[in-house]
Parts: structure tokens; C-alpha cells; sequence
């Protein structure tokens, strides 16, 4: 009798356990994009519906990573948004963000960890799985990125690359668009289609941790459709040679924006992990 009470118990901690496992959510925003892009999209206030509690923002600064916290730290389910400097080159943003994973994992131990990256956040996501490994990260989900590179950023090069002395008019009177545009040159030259000597070239062909990948892909699948922004082809991980056949695609009638359909794309997929 006694040894079937232990048993009882042992069965009846062991279920318990799996009721409490804790995830943590991190969000990483896209060029141009900042924390309030959950908020503004609608996504946010699903990840509160469904018991996805609010634990802070992380902001990347001069003076390094802060850390802006929430009540919910200690939720069994929580999500942190980034702030990362959308114009800089990827491998900024990666420094910043691994040493925003790093920091969590300080504070949560070996929680398990999903990344859900939107447009080139999902780049900087992957490229800081692939520069400092998985760790505790066990998914990453990618909105709309261009993992193979988009011809939007090659026409943005071209339309800013202008010589001396025309450069000098252009600084003078051309809008903030083009001031943005000069700044993010650098992220430009990162998301140009991969050919040898490009970033997506290297970190396309790197081992990849063994985790498991969703692409989120706006339109049908296949050449030349997709968003404004990325065809289908380059926001599908399938694509890229050290991910082939290892990511579920999702497909998405939507532009390139993150939209409330997001959201409940990302609860969907939390469930089932």
C-alpha cells in the first residue's frame, strides 16, 4: 500500500511539473520596427488573451542592454519585446541580441525559449542562433523574412548610391526617406540576394542549431509571389541550404506588415510545441 501511495505521488508530481513547464517568448522587430510594432498590430493584446503575460522590454542603447521590466516575470507563460536598432547592420543587431539572451537566461534559468523574429528580425534571430547557438531556444518563428535576400534592398542601394557632386544637392533637399535610407545603407548591403562575399551567402550555409523552425510566408508559396517587400521563395527557411526541408511553412494572405492574424498564427503554433 505504501509503495503504490509513492507511486501515486511521483505520477501525480510528474503531471504537475508538466502543467507548470514555463516558456518565455522573445519578439524581435524588423527594420524600422520598434517594441510598440506588437502593440500597434494587434498581436500583443492576443498573447494576453491567451495567457501570455507581459514580462519586459529590452532596450539596446549607447549605454548598453536595459532591461524595462513587467509584472510578469514569474508567469508561467511570458513574453519579452526587443528594441534594436533596425538601421544598423545584422551583426550589430546580433551582438545586442545575444546579449539579451544571455540576460534572460540569467533570470529564467533553463526555461525553454522561442524566438519569433518579423521581417529582417527574423534574419537577426537565426543569424544569433547560428553565432552563438541555441542555448535554451527551442523554435524560432520567422514573419515575412528575407532569408534569401530581397531586390528592394538592391534598388534601395542603387537609389542612394549617388556621386559627388549630385550627393551634396541630394543632402540638401531630399526628405527624411533618404536620410533613413543613407543610414541604412549597411543593413541594405546585409539583405541583398546571396552571392559569395554577402552575409546571407555565409550564414545560409552554417550548421543551424537542430530546433525546430516555422516560416510564416505572406501569399503563395512559389517564385516571384509573396509581399511587396520579399517573394515567398526568400521568407521560406526551406530554401535556405543548411535548413532544407526542416522548416513548417505557414502561408499567410497578407502584406508584409504584421497584422492580428499574426498573433493567432503565434498561439497556434505555441500550442502544438
Amino acid at each position: 500500500m505504501k509503495k503504490g501511495l509513492i507511486t501515486l505521488f511521483i505520477l501525480v508530481t510528474s503531471l504537475f511539473s508538466l502543467a507548470v513547464r514555463a516558456d518565455v517568448l522573445v519578439l524581435v522587430h524588423g527594420y524600422l520596427g520598434g517594441v510598440q510594432s506588437w502593440d500597434r498590430s494587434g498581436i500583443t493584446p492576443i498573447l494576453l488573451q491567451h495567457d501570455w503575460q507581459r514580462a519586459g522590454t529590452y532596450v539596446a542603447g549607447p549605454a548598453g542592454i536595459q532591461l524595462v521590466p513587467a509584472p510578469g516575470t514569474q508567469a508561467r507563460q511570458k513574453f519579452y519585446a526587443v528594441d534594436l536598432p533596425s538601421e544598423a547592420p545584422i551583426l550589430v543587431q546580433v551582438y545586442q541580441l545575444r546579449e539579451i539572451l544571455d540576460a534572460i537566461s540569467k533570470t529564467h534559468g533553463d526555461e525553454p525559449v522561442i524566438l519569433v523574429g518579423h521581417s529582417a528580425g527574423g534574419v537577426v534571430a537565426r543569424a544569433a542562433l547560428v553565432r552563438g547557438g541555441a542555448g535554451n531556444v527551442k523554435a524560432l518563428i520567422t514573419i515575412a523574412s528575407p532569408h534569401l535576400g530581397t531586390v528592394r534592398a538592391e534598388q534601395a542601394l542603387d537609389a542612394t548610391d549617388i556621386p559627388f557632386p549630385l550627393s551634396v544637392i541630394t543632402d540638401i533637399f531630399a526628405g527624411d526617406g533618404y536620410d533613413t535610407a543613407m543610414r541604412s545603407r549597411s543593413l541594405y548591403v546585409d539583405l541583398v540576394r546571396p552571392q559569395p562575399g554577402t552575409l546571407l551567402y555565409w550564414l545560409n550555409g552554417q550548421p543551424h542549431p537542430d530546433i525546430q523552425y516555422f516560416s510564416v510566408v505572406r501569399g503563395q508559396s512559389g517564385f516571384g509571389q509573396g509581399d511587396y517587400i520579399v517573394p515567398a521563395y526568400s521568407q521560406d527557411m526551406n530554401n535556405i541550404p543548411a535548413l532544407h526541408g526542416k522548416s513548417s511553412l505557414i502561408n499567410i494572405p497578407a502584406h508584409h506588415g504584421l497584422e492580428p492574424v499574426d498573433g493567432s498564427v503565434i498561439v497556434n503554433v505555441l500550442s502544438d510545441l
